[in-house]
């Protein structure tokens, strides 16, 4: 495993002491007027400087002694043997994101669309991730992203749209089954944006537009049947009950008057039909003037 600037990250232990030895040094040094205790202490502090590591809480490290590996280390304070041991990249086990995306990929009823996720995933067992892949965190961006087209693929355009929650649950199982033997688990997958070309989205607009169309001549046209059921049944109703139909001609006179006012038009045809002929005569006696 290469030395790379991760496997270089000093502690501020190490600091300390590389210069509290060569003060000390110094000091001896002058003392016996002797250069051999500075020359001690720097090699000390040296030593001291690449021996001592720290990890943090959430990080783990593997050493490798002759390039074998011996065990892992943190987090806290732990010692190494310089040149004789060598130290991996210190690997962060907390929950990590990965934006990923796909371009211009075909949906399974061939529109092109382009689609941004988000996949939380962390690192479970850091000795799997270290000794069985060399660059987990591209392995798993570039995981991503392949389970992303190939999820993209196998689903069409209304459905990447409605039901994103859906297509999230399925990238998640298909990247956890890729990357559980590396030690790496995915915790869920986010669908951020699923965008549609332009000219596209003018041709959906249109169709929705026409479908509410559509049902609105529809929901008018059982309207206009139900209206028309109920005025034939009440014609019959009226047609066998002269009494009821009187009645009806003097509330719809009296309606009028009320919210018109005193004048009030008639059709004769109307008044013949309904028998207003002596309601409009009394009407005329009150003081009412039909026309």
């Amino acid at each position: 495993m290469k030395t790379d600037l991760a496997q270089l990250r000093l502690s501020g232990i190490g600091v300390v002491l590389l210069v509290l030895c060569c003060l000390a040094g110094a000091g001896v040094s002058a003392a016996l007027q002797n250069p051999i205790p500075v020359a001690v202490g720097a090699l000390a502090g040296v030593y001291l400087l690449f021996a001592i590591r720290v990890a943090d809480q959430w990080e783990k490290v593997a050493v490798l002694r002759f390039g074998r590996y011996i065990g892992l280390r943190g987090p806290g304070l732990f010692l190494i043997i310089p040149i004789v041991d060598t130290i991996s990249r210190y690997v962060d086990q907390r929950v990590r994101v990965a934006n990923v995306s796909a371009e211009s990929t075909l949906t399974r009823d061939t529109v092109p669309v382009n689609v941004d996720a988000i996949v939380f995933w962390m690192v479970w067992n850091a000795e799997k991730s270290i000794l069985e892949v060399q660059d987990f965190i591209q392995a798993i961006t570039l995981s991503a992203q392949t389970a992303l087209r190939e999820s993209i693929g196998r689903h069409e355009l209304h459905q990447m749209v409605a039901e994103r929650e859906l297509l999230g649950r399925e990238l998640q199982r298909i990247l956890d089954e890729k990357t559980t033997p590396w030690g790496i688990t995915v915790q869920s997958v986010e669908i951020r944006d699923v965008q549609i070309p332009a000219d596209l989205q003018d041709a959906m607009s249109r169709e929705a537009q026409a479908e509410r169309e559509r049902r609105a001549r529809t929901i008018l046209g059982l309207a206009e049947t139900e209206i028309a059921d109920s005025f034939q049944k009440a014609a019959l109703t009226y047609q066998d009950n002269p009494v009821a139909l009187h009645l009806r001609a003097m509330n719809m006179l009296y309606e009028a008057i009320k919210e018109r006012g005193s004048m009030v038009i008639v059709p004769s045809s109307a008044v013949e039909t309904m028998g207003l002929g002596g309601n409009l005569a009394m009407a005329s006696l009150n003081g009412v003037k039909p026309a």
